[in-house]
């Protein structure tokens, strides 16, 4: 049996704003540093990566403004749920990540945080900004699925 379906993958937060609003090229799989408490709060589900974004400093990718709620049982061991958080990554990766990173428009963007298996994962992506007609022809574009979609349920009805 393959290794990645052993593994199950649980979905903790998820970043729909930043796939409308950036053109993402390229993903990478990235652990993240947590205390104890923050881990049971993820455990619940809170968490929140709609504001959040990526920096990389001295050689070392940190997340900012990712939101975990304070884990209500947790009381003087509860971290400030803003905190910046340290991204796990290899060497190459960050090194890859600094390559893109100097090229004009590119930036760093949490798609996602799960857990697979009982480590807690941050999907990155490197990101392009969309242009407002971007967003607009996206927008067109699903209007035309939703209604190509709406048309074939009506057609199998009868």
């Amino acid at each position: 049996m393959p290794k990645a379906s052993k593994e199950n993958i649980k979905m903790i937060a998820n970043n729909k704003k930043a796939r409308f609003d950036y053109f993402i090229e390229d993903t990478y799989e990235a652990g993240i540093a947590l205390h104890g408490t923050e881990v049971k709060s993820l455990r619940m589900g809170k968490c929140s990566v709609k504001e959040a974004f990526i920096r990389i400093e001295h050689g070392e990718v940190y997340v900012y403004n990712m939101h975990i709620s304070p884990y209500e049982k947790g009381n003087i061991f509860n971290k400030d749920p803003l905190r910046v958080k340290k991204l796990l990554l290899h060497k190459y990766e960050i090194n890859k990540l600094v390559g893109k990173m100097k090229e004009k428009g590119y930036t760093l963007v949490p798609l996602q945080v799960y857990f697979k298996g009982s480590l807690v994962k941050v999907e990155v992506g490197v990101a392009r900004g969309k242009k407002l007609y971007d967003k607009r022809q996206d927008i067109a574009k699903k209007d035309q699925r939703r209604e190509a979609e709406k048309d074939f349920k009506v057609k199998n009805l009868y």
